[in-house]
């Protein structure tokens, strides 16, 4: 992997930072992150399909960048798949891969303007993390899924242990506003020797 770029990617702390970072990285990313072992999105695709059984049903991949989380699960046999990202480079590589239904371009604190209903699941593979979105996204992804609906989301060991983003998870258990469904902390990029976890969360009926 490109060290400059993997360096960068967490030291990064605007959202104008990180669209520059994944432009710049968009025409080396996916030969980058394939020749380091890069496994996460793999792991989540294959949590999702041990618990969605229904394939035709309809993902959000938040964040989706060059579509190597989409690639993992159409390899599951996911075949609705729309994906948001903010860098124009790396939907262009996306794009190319021909396995999305639709893509778009997402501004920094932009409504993504997905309804509950819409999708049956959202896949945020590696997104929510330091040089990524911030942890504000798990509520607003949360937002988009009706009851019922999945959220399948990773964290690396980078990421576990930055106050706020393993709390807004805990909170959403604790509230009772979601159940978690799966959990697992497994290999992450391979020749780092690095980890992650893998949460699957159901979204719960509110009670008040």
């Amino acid at each position: 992997m490109s060290k400059s770029f993997f360096d960068r990617a967490y030291r990064t702390n605007t959202q104008q930072a990180v669209e520059e970072l994944y432009d710049d990285w968009a025409g080396t990313y996916d030969r980058d992150l394939t020749d380091s072992g890069y496994v996460t999105p793999r792991r989540c695709a294959a949590a999702l399909a041990g618990i969605l059984a229904d394939r035709q049903a309809p993902i959000f991949d938040f964040a989706c960048g060059t579509g190597m989380s989409g690639a993992a699960l159409a390899e599951q046999g996911f075949d609705i798949l729309d994906g948001v990202d903010l860098s124009d480079a790396m939907l262009q590589q996306a794009d190319r891969r021909g396995i999305y239904r639709r893509l778009r371009k997402v501004q920094p604190d932009e409504a993504l303007g997905i309804r509950p209903g819409d999708y049956a699941a959202i896949t945020a593979v590696g997104a929510i993390s330091p040089g990524a979105a911030p942890a504000s996204y798990v509520d607003e992804l949360l937002s988009g899924l009706a009851p019922g609906g999945l959220l399948v989301l990773s964290y690396n060991d980078l990421t576990l242990p930055v106050p706020g983003f393993l709390s807004r998870l805990e909170r959403a258990i604790d509230e009772g506003r979601v159940r978690q469904r799966f959990r697992e902390h497994g290999d992450h990029i391979l020749q780092r020797g690095s980890k992650s976890t893998v949460y699957v969360l159901e979204k719960l009926e509110r009670k008040d």
